[in-house]
């Protein structure tokens, strides 16, 4: 595989869109970041994954798996190694970033609209009197 398969799988998921981060391809849903081509040059994709999930594909895939070096990484940033990667788990990988994004994004959704954030406030007693 390389960066054009990536990218076609990564856009042939619903609702992706491509977009730049920094001068390098990134791949979104709803507006947010789910898959970047930022390593290209390295021969890595990226995918944006929790700690637990990185963790679980290094382990099971370690020549394949790479976390992000720093933060990102702690993050759960991951490379994929183009080169050794498959279509199919590609697909696999990039469906993960996917959803991992969507349920994110509902996620930061119901937060914004929580029934606290809705109520109104109550003016101070001097704005009342006036």
């Amino acid at each position: 595989m390389n960066a054009a398969d990536f990218r076609r799988i990564a856009l042939s998921l619903e609702g992706a869109e491509e977009g730049a981060h920094m001068g390098a391809a990134d791949f979104r849903v709803g507006g947010r970041i789910f898959a970047t081509l930022a390593s290209e040059k390295q021969g890595y994709g990226n995918l944006m994954l929790t700690p637990e999930i990185q963790a679980e594909f290094v382990a099971e895939q370690p020549e394949l798996f790479i976390p992000v070096a720093g933060g990102w990484g702690r993050n759960g940033a991951t490379h994929v190694r183009l080169a050794e990667a498959n279509e199919g788990l590609l697909l696999g990988a990039l469906r993960t970033a996917w959803k991992l994004r969507i349920e994110k994004n509902r996620q930061a959704g119901e937060k914004r609209y929580t029934p606290s954030k809705l109520q109104t406030r109550k003016k101070p007693k001097a704005a009342e009197s006036r």
